[in-house]
């Protein structure tokens, strides 16, 4: 006890001894260190180096980086070219820009001045939708030969930006974009999302949030499935039953809905901003309950069913051999036609199952040619290559990589008989298929299909005997049987619909699975900027 003791007795006096050291100490700092703490200055933080342009999706055909980086500032203008196109791709910059900044950044078309954003349209060899963008201490310039091509390229120039520009709010920045060259054109002129709108329905807002997801990734064609058993969703005023009941259901028994001629137009022209053309679809002769429910007339025995919130498919078939069920398609067609500017009108034609076979073909044969009369191209599912497809038809597989060897053997018969083929394999780019067995939301009847197996697989040589020249590009379908919100289409679209984007876009050279995923986990906080909630696949290193 006595050293215990002895301890606790002489710590006052040291703990004096050290506080007077302290004070001696701390007058030193005050006087002979008081100069340099007035001139030094804090270590600044490091400027965080812009993202290399390589590292955007979909991969760019060429890249040659090198030079100082753009930065852009409050005094950033964006300059057009004096026409209705290039302005509107420099609004939708701006506006894309303004609110994380918080710039001004104005768009203008005087051609004094030099430096900031500029967007010009120019004669040479970027086709419909190719562009070259040039980076460097002066500016960002992005050069095309037509307004698609200016809008990619401002893609591009976004994903090249912190992800915090796709923020509402004002962030810090710096917003500074890589020096360097990029010149860029897609491998396939048709590269498409499609969107069940039936099974349940999207509002006109719900559906342009899907729209500018899309957008980010050069996606071309919004292909809108209009009509199933399960909801008709466009007004047809010569039917107007069509709507008012046939489409007042949908999967599980909720409320439906349906878009008014307006609203058809207004999806259309916000589609049409994004550069997407919209591609409607009225599936027939089967996954036609919603319209056989409407109007008894176009069942062979005259009776109506009841209307159908399952989700089975191949029970239900237009009536082949009456002659109202031609001028029910003709109306359709007509006023469907009128509405959209697009090229192409898809007919359908998959899973007829109650439709025998020489059926089948007596309508497409009497189908086809009403497309035609109102001056659109027929696509169809695969199974139009049963029939005789139109001259310029395009049809869309959507086999397995277990589909029989006569089914693919009859595609690809068609195919090199000039038919068209647009590819959406069901157990590589449907959306909708769970990403594993745990995947709180999908089906899985194509198999489970995660992130890598829906981007490892080369369109040009997919389908044996197809030729590569028939390929029109590739569709990432979102059916939504299970689906009823955006989020959940967010979930099962991301992080996959951007790797069927660069099978449409990128360079065959590009494909590699090892530099994808890196590239495509440092799209993650761009995502989380957009509020996208995507799954987080373990095949990603998300960083």
């Amino acid at each position: 006890m006595i050293p215990h003791r002895r301890h606790h007795r002489t710590t006052p006096r040291i703990t004096r001894l050290l506080g007077a050291l302290l004070l001696v100490a701390a007058v030193g700092a005050m006087t002979t260190g008081a100069a340099p703490d007035r001139t030094s200055t804090p270590t600044p933080t490091p400027t965080p180096a812009p993202t290399p342009l390589d590292r955007v999706i979909p991969a760019p055909a060429s890249v040659d980086p090198g030079g100082a980086p753009y930065r852009i500032t409050r005094g950033t203008r964006i300059r057009v070219d004096d026409s209705r196109e290039a302005r509107r791709v420099g609004d939708y910059l701006a506006d894309l820009l303004r609110p994380s900044t918080g710039y001004r950044l104005p768009v203008t078309s005087h051609s004094h001045g030099h430096g900031g954003i500029r967007l010009r349209l120019a004669k040479g060899s970027y086709g419909d939708e190719g562009y070259r963008l040039d980076s460097g201490r002066d500016g960002v310039t992005i050069t095309a030969r037509k307004a698609a091509g200016l809008f990619y390229g401002v893609q591009t120039l976004r994903q090249l930006l912190p992800a915090a520009v796709e923020k509402d709010s004002v962030q810090p920045g710096p917003w500074l974009v890589a020096g360097g060259t990029v010149k860029d054109t897609p491998r396939y002129a048709w590269r498409s999302v499609m969107l069940d709108v039936s099974r349940h329905f999207f509002s006109v807002d719900e559906v342009k949030r899907y729209i500018d997801r899309v957008a980010l990734y050069k996606y071309n064609k919004l292909h809108l499935h209009l009509s199933d058993d399960q909801g008709w969703r466009i007004a047809i005023d010569s039917w107007p039953r069509l709507t008012t009941y046939g489409g007042s259901t949908e999967v599980g028994g909720g409320p439906g809905g349906h878009y008014t001629k307006d609203d058809y137009k207004e999806i259309v022209r916000y589609a049409a901003s994004r550069h997407l053309e919209v591609v409607p679809e009225i599936d027939m002769p089967g996954h036609t309950n919603a319209a056989l429910a409407s109007y008894a007339e176009l069942n062979c025995d005259g009776v109506a069913p009841p209307l159908y919130t399952g989700t089975e498919v191949g029970f239900s078939t237009l009536c082949v051999d009456k002659e109202i069920t031609y001028d029910f398609v003709d109306d359709v067609v007509r006023e469907l036609a009128a509405l959209t500017p697009g090229r192409y009108l898809h007919i359908g034609g998959d899973e007829a199952h109650s439709t025998p076979h020489e059926d089948f073909v007596k309508f497409m044969e009497r189908v086809q040619p009403i497309v035609a009369k109102y001056g659109k191209t027929v696509i169809g599912w695969h199974q139009l290559a049963s029939a005789d497809p139109a001259e310029g038809a395009l049809v869309q597989w959507w086999g397995l990589d277990r589909t029989s060897d006569a089914e693919k053997a009859q595609v690809a018969e068609a195919a090199r008989n000039g038919t068209g083929l647009i590819l959406s394999p069901a157990d590589r780019t449907y959306l909708d298929m769970k990403y594993t067995k745990d995947t709180p939301l999908g089906l899985s009847w194509a198999g489970y299909v995660e992130v890598r197996r829906s981007y490892d697989w080369d369109p040009a040589t997919y389908l044996p005997g197809a030729p590569a020249s028939a390929v029109r590009g590739v569709e990432a379908p979102l059916w939504t049987e299970t689906l009823s919100n955006p989020d959940e289409l967010d979930f099962m679209a991301f992080p996959r619909l951007p790797g069927v984007a660069e099978l449409g876009w990128a360079p065959a050279k590009a494909h590699d699975w090892d530099t994808y995923k890196v590239r495509l986990a440092e799209q993650a906080p761009r995502w989380e900027a957009l509020g996208i909630d995507y799954y987080h696949s373990p095949q990603v290193p998300w960083t």
